[in-house]
C-alpha cells in the first residue's frame, strides 16, 4: 500500500471515528473532525502532512511513484 492511500484511509478513519465520539462520548470531539479537515485542507495546498512523515520514516512506506519506479 502506498503512503498517498493510506493517508487517505487514516483520514478516513479518524473522521469516522470522530464522529462516533462526539455522538457516544462527548460533543467536544467534533474539534478533532475539524482538525482532520483542517489538516486535509492545507495539505492539498502545500503537499505536507505529519501523518505521511510517520508513515515514510517508522512505518518504512514508499510513495506511489516509488513503487511503480521498481517495476
Amino acid at each position: 500500500m502506498s503512503v498517498e492511500r493510506a493517508l487517505t484511509a487514516f483520514a478516513g478513519f479518524m473522521v469516522l471515528l470522530s464522529v462516533a465520539l462526539t455522538y457516544w462520548v462527548h460533543p467536544n470531539f467534533i474539534w478533532l473532525t475539524v482538525f482532520v479537515g483542517a489538516n486535509l485542507f492545507q495539505q492539498s495546498f502545500t503537499g505536507f502532512c505529519p501523518a505521511t512523515l510517520f508513515m515514510k520514516r517508522v512505518l518504512g512506506m514508499k510513495t506511489e511513484c516509488e513503487l511503480a519506479s521498481k517495476q
